[in-house]
């Protein structure tokens, strides 16, 4: 066994009692996850401040002077030590809580030391709680360079595991590797990477002997996390696409012919001619498809399915399209039976409400070849549902279901179906890599002539007036508006009664209009019922939770108001603008705030008043917030622990280490060669292989 895999107890300064608590306050039972458990920041401890030049910027401080005088405070556990110090520009206090016997015996008066610590403003002085002092006697006694500084917790704090003590136990753990660091990389990736080794980035990464040697100990350490991601996903895919035989879709026949001269709309923007044609390849290349179409609401993804779909039934194929909702399926089924009229094409729609009767017939004519195309929710997916040919199926905003339901689509076929997965929610490429990494993806970046964009406009919650007024004048012109309530699990008890009280005020402000209301606690069938009173244009206003966000399409609304809009995410807020600007009326979505908000959410707003890219949103949300916020990435999740990369920041190390992963998987896709036999053991080590289930997508 390596050194690596040994309990954290053996080592110096740990023992049992203190390997208890690292195992449980931060997960490290080894000396490996001990070695690996990083530095979050490091302070130049050259530098030497005076008093006089503390504020409130400096996390953490060197002073150098004597303590004048002690005095305590309090009795019992309230009890406190407090040490006079200064410099000569100025007084700090130095504070204890605890230990107060050992500290008054162990600091004398008078005598220079080095002060190391966090000052806090408290009563108008400057203190340092529990700081860390050595004596100095001369030049020599000064700390050198760069200290890295280690999260704990208070648990760990309250047993003298703080960040000292933290790289005391990593300083000993690395002794007892002695310089026998195994590597963690094949020599080929190292060499390609231009990489430092593996001993030199830890040694690095926690005692730099400079910022330089830091920085390649950083983007080594960065690159390996970034790489075996890459590397799962990448040799995934390969092997996916080796072993899996797809349906091979040869010609191109009457119904899509028949329907680009008749049927088409509008002329196909230059973004969907690119997708289909990408489609085209994949289905002709006798491997199964798995395809991610990113475009943002109204770019004409629903075109694209169609005219695939066309093709799958050209070559003697069945197709099906499965939304997350039922008022979803319908409006899908409707577009369809529109687009495709005056075709000899059955389209059937298949939800939960379908009667008994109807389904028990939809079932026959499915399995007899009489359907063409099925559209419906995840009653698609249940095991009576049996297709003559399924070839083609497209999957509608893909993170509303989870991957074991798609898995069932699967074994609808002696083979499995091509799929398209579609979503109106823009993916950043480093989360698309990493996240949806398997799939291939493609964009429509491009809206269909006609549209203009919505205007997005920032308004303050006291000046309802105007904006009550611009409403009026627009529900006058024929069109409708939405009202969107914030509603947050943690508070939706009351979010819900501010929804009530939201719905009486808009009825009063408005009597002359009907107003309905719809929020996520109403029963399927009540939902549906609001839905198509507004859809039909009988109601002028909706008031709603955010339940309207997916999907839904009324051409006639042109005004979103957000309420608290500093309550909601980036990629919502864009979400949700998109359930206007659908017609060929101008549209506005205006934001709602109160006049005080944070530096965070006015940047927020800013972008969401001069931007309606959804990539620029939603780099600009993953900056903002982080990838584990983002919609959709929870349940399919990034293979391995982040413990040092950030897929934000470090986006350029993450496209070389696809590379490297890319250039290694095409040479040796089963990493059969003796020098790969180190990744194939950091894989297994790192969690094996997380995709049973996500061959759907």
């Amino acid at each position: 066994m390596s050194i690596l895999q040994s309990e954290i107890q053996f080592v110096p300064g740990v023992g049992p009692k203190r390997a208890a608590i690292l195992n449980k306050e931060i997960e490290i039972f080894t000396v490996g996850d001990l070695l690996r458990w990083y530095p979050y920041r490091y302070i130049d401890r050259t530098r030497i401040y005076y008093i006089h030049e503390i504020d409130n910027i400096l996390a953490y401080i060197q002073l150098k002077g004597k303590i004048t005088a002690f005095e305590t405070f309090g009795e019992g556990r309230k009890r406190r030590l407090v040490a006079h110090f200064t410099d000569g520009t100025g007084f700090v206090d130095l504070i204890w809580f605890q230990g107060i016997r050992f500290i008054e015996g162990k600091y004398k008066l008078n005598q220079e030391y080095i002060v190391f610590g966090k000052p806090n403003l408290f009563n108008g002085k400057w203190n340092i709680a529990h700081p860390e002092i050595d004596p100095f006697l001369n030049d020599s006694d000064l700390p050198q360079g760069l200290m890295a500084m280690y999260n704990t917790t208070e648990k760990m704090k309250n047993h003298y595991l703080n960040s000292k003590a933290m790289q005391k136990i990593i300083e000993n753990a690395f002794s007892l590797i002695n310089g026998n660091m195994p590597e963690s990389l094949s020599s080929d990736v190292i060499k390609e990477a231009k990489l430092t080794s593996i001993h030199d980035a830890i040694e690095n990464i926690h005692f730099p002997k400079s910022p330089a040697k830091l920085k390649d100990a950083q983007y080594r350490l960065k690159f390996e996390e970034l790489f075996y991601i890459q590397l799962s996903i990448v040799r995934y895919a390969a092997d996916r696409k080796g072993k899996l035989n797809g349906f091979i879709f040869h010609r191109v026949g009457d119904n899509l012919n028949s329907f680009y001269k008749k049927n088409l709309p509008f002329p196909l923007t230059n973004a969907q001619k690119r997708v289909i044609k990408e489609i085209r390849k994949d289905t002709a290349s006798g491997k199964q498809m798995n395809r991610l179409l990113q475009g943002d609401v109204g770019s004409g993804k629903t075109l694209v399915a169609i005219m695939c779909m066309l093709i799958a039934l050209d070559n003697g194929f069945q197709a099906c399209m499965m939304a997350p909702t039922e008022i979803l399926a319908s409006q899908h089924f409707e577009t369809f039976t529109k687009m495709l009229s005056g075709m000899k094409l059955r389209i059937e729609l298949l939800t939960g409400s379908t009667k008994k009767k109807d389904r028990e017939k939809l079932h026959a004519e499915l399995q007899s070849g009489e359907i063409n195309i099925l559209i419906g929710t995840h009653a698609l997916i249940e095991d009576v549902v049996q297709f003559k040919n399924l070839g083609f199926v497209v999957i509608d905003e893909q993170h509303r279901f989870g991957v074991a339901q798609r898995a069932k689509l699967w074994s609808k076929n002696n083979r499995p179906p091509h799929v398209l997965v579609m979503t109106a929610t823009p993916i950043p490429r480093t989360l698309a890599m990493t996240v949806y990494g398997d799939l291939d993806v493609s964009v429509i970046d491009e809206l269909p002539p006609g549209r203009k964009p919505v205007q997005t406009l920032h308004r303050f919650d006291k000046k309802r007036g105007e904006l009550y007024n611009f409403i009026r004048k627009e529900i006058n012109s024929g069109r409708q508006a939405y009202i969107v309530y914030p509603l947050i699990e943690e508070s939706e008890t009351l979010d819900l009664k501010n929804l009530e009280e939201g719905y009486e005020h808009i009825k009063e402000a408005f009597p002359e209009f009907t107003v309905c209301k719809m929020h996520g606690r109403m029963k399927p069938a009540e939902k549906d019922e609001v839905m198509q009173q507004f859809v039909s244009g009988k109601a002028n206003i909706m008031v709603s939770t955010t339940v309207i966000e997916v999907g839904v399409n009324v051409p006639n609304a042109s005004v979103m108001v957000i309420e608290s809009a500093q309550r909601f995410g980036l990629s919502q807020l864009h979400q949700l603008r998109g359930r206007v600007g659908r017609g060929a009326d101008q549209s506005y979505c205006i934001l709602l705030t109160p006049y005080e908000l944070s530096a965070d959410t006015r940047k927020r707003i800013g972008i969401m008043t001069e931007s309606n890219d959804g990539f620029v949103i939603a780099e600009a949300d993953l900056k903002l917030r982080g990838p584990g916020d983002l919609e959709g990435t929870q349940q399919s999740g990034i293979p391995f622990d982040l413990r040092i990369a950030d897929l934000v920041k470090d986006n350029d190390i993450l496209f070389r280490a696809r590379e490297v992963a890319e250039e290694l998987i095409e040479n040796d896709p089963s990493l059969e060669l003796p020098e790969h036999e180190v990744l194939k053991q950091q894989l297994s080590r790192l969690g094996g292989n997380r995709y049973d289930w996500s061959r759907i997508s």
